[in-house]
């Protein structure tokens, strides 16, 4: 199946260089702009994404619908365009590539299958296209898993891994829990150190690969705190269903809550005070701890 026009809910920030890559191959991108922010408005320009009045013209246009979003917003969008395609009849592939569980996957695929649409299972890991040297892979499963390879190419990896709903956003939730997992854990533990006052300590033990990690890594998470919430509590789901203990990624959930919570998190990746150290972010963290009361 040839695409000539992509659907894209929403330009942010991978959704920018995913669109900016398949308008690269030849293929229009659109989206609804409609009640987005400014910011969402000036990354579609960008990109060279075509705004359209509501989801029914969009799915009345496109070819593929693309769904790369926080997680936290997954479900209901794709509910919205469901609504949009039972309305106009028209029902392009939807191809779900956020940050979700599986068990998340399969609610919307069925969602997805009341409206007569097939849906394909995604998961993206890397960078947005584009913006490194190595392809962004998107890793997808479902029995028309297929119809991507037309967007492999331009800074993206298409890799397929078979019929079955639910493995490709199991491939996603799995390294996540280890990548923004990890850095959620060290940030954890440098943020209880400078409040128990042993931070100086800590520093001379973890001198080497784990202390470079967190001068990376500490000072920057509060940029991505508010979209990695989400995802650390289906991380959790994704855990909890095949028996593995869920509160891991419900704690990383809550370390992300503290970040989002604090000045640093208005920042973007790209206006983040890039001379901050974590020296001076972590002062600022333990202002919102909540520690419990002593008793007397």
């Amino acid at each position: 199946m040839a695409l000539k026009t992509v659907a894209l809910l929403s330009p942010g920030d991978m959704g920018e260089g995913v669109a900016a890559s398949i308008i690269g191959q030849g293929i229009e991108v659109i989206t609804v702009l409609a009640g987005r922010s400014d910011e969402t408005r000036m990354r579609a320009e960008r990109a060279g994404i075509r705004d359209l009045p509501d989801l029914e013209t969009l799915v009345s246009e496109s070819d593929l619908v693309l769904s790369i979003m926080p997680p936290e917003r997954a479900e209901a969008i794709a509910a919205e365009v469901a609504a949009a395609m039972n309305a106009t009849g028209k029902t392009p592939p939807y191809a779900d590539m956020n940050a979700i569980a599986p068990t998340t996957a399969h609610r919307i695929a069925a969602m997805m299958a009341d409206a007569g649409a097939e849906y394909i299972d995604g998961g993206i890991i890397g960078w947005a296209p584009l913006k490194s040297k190595a392809d962004t892979k998107l890793y997808v499963s479902g029995p028309q898993a297929g119809l991507m390879d037309a967007l492999d190419g331009n800074g993206k990896k298409i890799i397929q891994l078979g019929d079955e709903i639910g493995r490709a956003s199991a491939v996603k939730m799995i390294y996540a829990s280890v990548t923004k997992g990890t850095d959620s854990l060290l940030t954890a533990a440098y943020t209880a150190a400078e409040a128990l006052g042993i931070r100086e300590v800590l520093e001379a033990e973890w001198q080497g690969d784990v202390l470079d990690r967190m001068a990376r890594r500490v000072p920057a998470l509060p940029a991505d705190a508010g979209r990695w919430i989400g995802e650390m509590e289906q991380i959790a789901e994704t855990y909890a269903s095949v028996g593995v203990t869920a509160n891991y990624h419900k704690g990383a959930a809550d370390m992300y809550r503290l970040l989002n919570a604090t000045p640093f998190a208005t920042e973007s990746r790209e206006t983040m005070d890039k001379s901050r150290t974590m020296q001076d972010s972590v002062k600022v963290y333990v202002q919102h701890l909540n520690p419990p009361k002593a008793t007397e």
